[in-house]
């Protein structure tokens, strides 16, 4: 991909904002076990910064979606998981669905404040008994007259605490089939919503999760996106947006501590010489730095085919499982590579360690991705059930 210079104009741009509205307060952020969503996300909005890809009527500038991907590239290069999280749920997990079939209403309702940075929204899916399994939730949505009652929990919410609504998956027709779910668009001021427990984490301390509860929150059937029933088909193609951007914060992260840990050889000297000048680092680097390449150019040929209008579920899934294992890989070598200061929380190799270990688990874990891939292959000796099929897309 060549980038234009409108292209780099939006990545200069934000990346001047990141510097100067994110960066520096990072630190804080992850003391205070949160980020100031509300007040960041308008900064971003009022830049244009939150609906590049959605239509102008909304807010958004209905530009192409290589401008998603240098947002996630950059937003990748903050010091930390949580915050890069926290926004790319909004931009680019919790919206998709709502901006591709929602209702003129709906977009309107929710959409719109969302490009804007003056409402927070987040994905509901997974829930305490099914996390990659998406076909055996339990949250009921059922009907009454004009209106939902919406029963269950859901777990593992990023800015959960914070969101003003949330993209809700929920069961709208009897039985566990996964033909029987709708995607519901669900304001957090509702009767019945509660936030259960803000959860604590080894890591992404800035980022906000939490466990959900809806004890029977009435909302309209036309906050539905799309028709009842398809739930799970419009979460599974959110879900391949969602991945493409996991992995492009991935080999953006990477790339920045690769970049941070090569400067760190250069001035710390062992036997006389710099650490860089060791054959073993350099090769060793060399392979990481590959591996980031390749992660970033598989990303590019997803995004080639999204745009296309081209089905990326196969490459998607292996962007996401490269990166979790290619982040794991980099956090080891550099954390290593910078001997007893990259143990100590004082320097930024302790946080990336445990931030990164995330990425293999959330989104669908490695396990999940690889699942996708073998099906696409054809790895079965016979064509897998249903039930299998849900399980294996999730």
């Amino acid at each position: 991909m060549q980038f234009t210079e409108e292209h780099q104009l939006f990545r200069k741009t934000l990346r001047d904002f990141i510097e100067k509205e994110i960066n520096p307060y990072v630190d804080q952020w992850e003391k205070d076990g949160i980020w100031p969503a509300h007040e960041v996300l308008k900064k971003m909005g009022d830049l244009d910064f939150l609906g590049v890809n959605y239509p102008p009527e909304y807010g958004g500038l209905g530009l192409d979606y290589w401008y998603n991907v240098i947002r996630a590239e950059e937003l990748g290069r903050i010091p930390c998981g949580g915050v890069p999280m926290g926004i790319t749920v909004h931009t680019d997990m919790c919206t998709p669905a709502l901006a591709e079939f929602g209702s003129h209403e709906l977009k309107k309702r929710f959409l719109e404040p969302a490009i804007r940075g003056t409402q927070l929204g987040a994905i509901a899916v997974s829930e305490p008994d099914a996390g990659s399994d998406v076909a055996r939730i339990r949250t009921r949505a059922e009907s009454d007259g004009d209106y939902y009652v919406i029963t269950g929990n859901k777990m593992w919410i990023t800015n959960g605490t914070q969101a003003d609504w949330v993209c809700l998956l929920a069961r709208t027709s009897p039985g566990e089939s996964y033909e029987g779910m709708s995607l519901i668009m669900v304001p957090t001021d509702t009767p019945g919503f509660i936030v259960s427990r803000k959860i604590e984490k080894l890591g992404n301390w800035s980022s906000d999760t939490a466990e959900l509860a809806f004890e029977g929150v009435r909302v309209p059937k036309s906050f539905r996106i799309g028709e009842e029933g398809q739930g799970f088909k419009l979460q599974m193609q959110q879900f391949q947006k969602e991945r493409l951007i996991a992995a492009v914060t991935c080999y953006s992260g990477a790339e920045r501590i690769v970049n941070l840990t090569k400067n760190y050889l250069k001035t710390r000297k062992t036997f006389g010489k710099p650490l860089i000048d060791n054959q073993y680092i350099q090769f060793r680097l060399a392979e990481v730095v590959t591996e980031i390449e390749c992660l970033r150019q598989l990303c590019y040929y997803c995004t080639e085919k999204l745009i296309a209008g081209q089905d990326m579920t196969r490459e998607a899934s292996m962007a996401k499982l490269k990166g979790g294992q290619l982040v794991r890989l980099v956090a080891d070598v550099c954390l290593q590579f910078h001997g007893g200061m990259g143990y100590t929380e004082e320097y930024p190799l302790a946080r990336y360690y445990r931030d990164s270990r995330l990425f293999p688990i959330g989104g669908g874990a490695d396990e999940i991705m690889m699942g996708i891939i073998a099906k696409y292959e054809g790895f079965y000796s016979e064509r897998p059930r249903p039930a299998t099929k849900a399980a294996t897309a999730s």
